[in-house]
């Protein structure tokens, strides 16, 4: 569903980013037909525990997202979206997400808010019910500020990453190269949660 939106707005801890974010970007730059995509590396989500500090989380996003045309990478001080989008005050934004996150939407801060400032752009994929999706949709009272649009299922998870190299397991192919070189290069993840 083409939508012509002038900014999606991707956002993340990206602890590490892999290939399954990056294949989320590129599924919504292609067929949402946005201008540009803003990815929003969380310095302090507050629900999640961190590893790794948000300025080299921001080089690994900046190293994952790299080849994506009209893509720009920033740290975000905002721990929640609300707050991120009421900033950036952004014309046409789209905020995008997979179908699994819009059935916690209402769980977020103020999620009327979010919804006057930014569309939604939600992914389906497999392994997330039409059921499970039509009811998270059926709670939005704005139905037409809800998107779709369809990416191939990933299997890989930061946490899984983190994981992998902890036992010291390989994970190319679960991260872009650059990002892979990186992790090496700096010694991150080697320790176990």
């Amino acid at each position: 569903m083409a939508v012509g939106a002038q900014v999606g707005i991707l956002g993340g801890v990206f602890d590490p980013p892999h290939v399954g974010h990056v294949a989320l970007a590129r599924a919504a730059l292609e067929q949402l037909e946005l201008e540009s995509l803003l990815v929003l590396v969380v310095a302090d989500p507050g629900h999640k525990r961190l590893t790794t500090p948000a300025d080299t989380r921001l080089e690994l996003a900046r190293l994952a997202f790299a080849d994506l045309a009209n893509t720009r990478v920033e740290l975000d001080r905002h721990a929640r979206t609300v707050d991120s989008l009421e900033k950036r005050q952004l014309d046409d934004a789209v905020f995008i997400l997979g179908a699994d996150e819009l059935a916690d939407f209402f769980t977020w801060k103020r999620p009327e808010r979010v919804l006057e400032l930014a569309r939604l752009a939600v992914a389906t994929r497999p392994g997330v019910s039409d059921e499970r999706l039509r009811d998270a949709r059926a709670r939005i009272p704005e139905p037409d500020r809800v998107l779709s649009f369809d990416m191939p299922a990933i299997p890989v998870s930061s946490s899984d990453i983190r994981e992998r190299v902890a036992r010291g397991e390989g994970i190319e192919g679960l991260v872009p190269a650059p990002v892979a070189e990186a992790i090496a290069r700096l010694g991150l993840y080697a320790e176990a949660e």
